[in-house]
């Protein structure tokens, strides 16, 4: 990725007098790193990365067991994908075991699911590699959960958590700087 060049600024007498060199305006230096960030840095030419992450289920606290909305896998079709679950609020003694299910027609999802997390008790990001070329007909995918609760107590098992995917190399190849 080439850097941009920066226009020149012209700068007056008074400001030459003003602080020391040395002495850096933070605000200035973050909004500057922030354009610099946001610009793409593209040519023409360049093939056009996929976009962000596709949230797979949004972050919400869930009670008990459940089943995600179906999403169109679009553009991931046939890609080597990361699967990251982001576990933010967990109730003492309980367990998540979240799986992945893929569908080529929204009604059948076949009867073991694509990937499966180990199960998890603690907050945490958790990623695993899902290979959607060795599924070239699965087009929608879901989520699916289950919670479970072990000891004493009545406690109703409990956790915050989100699932999404991107390409893998995504987050390399968007922030890698040459």
């Amino acid at each position: 990725m080439d850097a941009g060049v920066l226009p020149k600024k012209v700068v007056s007498d008074e400001e030459v007098s003003g602080p020391p060199a040395a002495v850096v305006n933070t605000s200035q230096a973050v909004n500057s790193l922030a354009r610099f960030a946001a610009s793409s840095g593209d040519t023409p030419d360049a093939p056009k990365d996929l976009s962000g992450p596709k949230r797979l289920l949004s972050g919400a606290v869930r009670k008990g067991d459940g089943i995600g909305p179906v999403v169109d896998l679009g553009e991931y079709c046939s890609k080597l994908l990361v699967v990251t679950l982001g576990i933010t609020d967990v109730v003492e003694r309980t367990g998540l075991t979240v799986s992945v299910w893929g569908s080529g027609d929204q009604t059948e999802w076949g009867s073991k699911p694509l990937l499966t997390f180990r199960q998890r008790q603690y907050c945490g990001v958790y990623s695993v590699l899902l290979n959607m070329a060795m599924h070239p007909d699965v087009r929608y995918l879901r989520v699916q959960w289950n919670m479970n609760l072990w000891g004493r107590g009545e406690r109703t098992p409990m956790f915050g958590f989100e699932v999404f995917l991107e390409e893998s190399g995504a987050r390399v190849s968007g922030s890698a700087v040459a």
